[in-house]
């Protein structure tokens, strides 16, 4: 397990996607007291426009088996209700997108042209690569870019919190393309939209995904200083 972060910066810095987890479960006071703290996440005009289900113990193992059969029956998923990625994503965006997918793939021993293989690692996602607990963060569909925004400093937060607990997470937008399948087993109200999922629990160090630390761009690729 992996101790607590001792300050935001510490945080920061240990907070990763995390792609193997123990089995050790989650207590639910604490996740509890996590998104209450969450909550006092920036939003505009107070909107506070997320939405959550979170799932674990026999409810989430009768869902993880609900999703080996899916992710079978239609291994491309079922059409997302938005694009995760542009179409037609330019440099220097699609190099980082590709160059962390190289880069995973190289430390899981997982060749280019192996796709079974690389669809077969996927498919982790959907059991949640072993985590003890499932978070689901839905928007009202009349909300817009800003709030999506706010959704993301949401995120942002809980995660940052959950490593001040000892605990990991892995955001996962790739649950858009079964939204379908999610809708049939949360049962959310028509106006909620999917936005994304995420695995909560302890990482296993002795996974080797485990050891990706992905690459940043330097400060001078993406700030620009004026008068300081």
């Amino acid at each position: 397990m992996k101790r607590k972060a001792g300050s935001v910066c510490e945080a920061v810095d240990t907070r990763m996607s995390v792609r193997g987890f123990t089995d050790q479960p989650v207590d639910g006071t604490t996740i509890r007291r996590v998104l209450e703290k969450a909550a006092r996440s920036p939003s505009g005009g107070n909107l506070q426009p997320w939405y959550l289900y979170v799932v674990g113990g026999d409810d989430l193992q009768a869902f993880k088996a609900i999703m080996a059969t899916r992710v079978k029956e239609a291994p491309t998923g079922e059409g997302p209700e938005y694009t995760v990625y542009p179409p037609g994503l330019k440099s220097p965006y699609r190099d980082y997108r590709f160059q962390v997918g190289e880069d995973l793939y190289d430390l899981l021993g997982v060749p280019r042209e192996d796709k079974v293989g690389r669809m077969h690692w996927f498919a982790r996602n959907y059991q949640f690569f072993g985590a003890p607990l499932a978070l689901f963060c839905y928007v009202d569909r009349q909300m817009g870019p800003p709030q999506w925004s706010d959704l993301g400093m949401f995120l942002q937060t809980l995660m940052l919190l959950l490593r001040e607990e000892g605990l990991d997470s892995c955001a996962q937008e790739c649950w858009s393309l079964y939204h379908r399948t999610l809708k049939g087993f949360l049962n959310p109200p028509d106006e909620l939209m999917l936005f994304t999922g995420m695995s909560i629990g302890y990482i296993d160090q002795a996974d080797p995904v485990n050891k990706l630390r992905t690459r940043r761009a330097a400060l001078h690729d993406f700030a620009r200083f004026r008068g300081i």
